[in-house]
């Protein structure tokens, strides 16, 4: 789902946060006048949103059952 989201054109992607802008998980800055919010990205490829959500997830249960195992030992 990623490398779709990409496209034909991965050099457009310059840096880490043009891709995270691309798939809607960059900080937006909020102001409300005094205090300064930020919030999610609500735009970009949602299904690439959903594929990172999905990674990260998969990654941090493995990595912990990782962890588990190799310091019982």
């Amino acid at each position: 789902m990623l490398l779709i989201t990409v496209g034909d054109n991965p050099e457009r992607l310059d840096s880490e946060a043009s891709f995270a802008a691309l798939c809607g998980v960059s900080p937006v800055e909020r102001s409300s006048g005094r205090r300064q919010f930020r919030r999610l990205n609500r735009g970009g490829d949602r299904q690439a949103n959903a594929a990172l959500h999905r990674i990260v997830f998969t990654r941090l249960r493995v990595d912990r059952a990782l962890r588990t195992t190799t310091s019982a030992g």
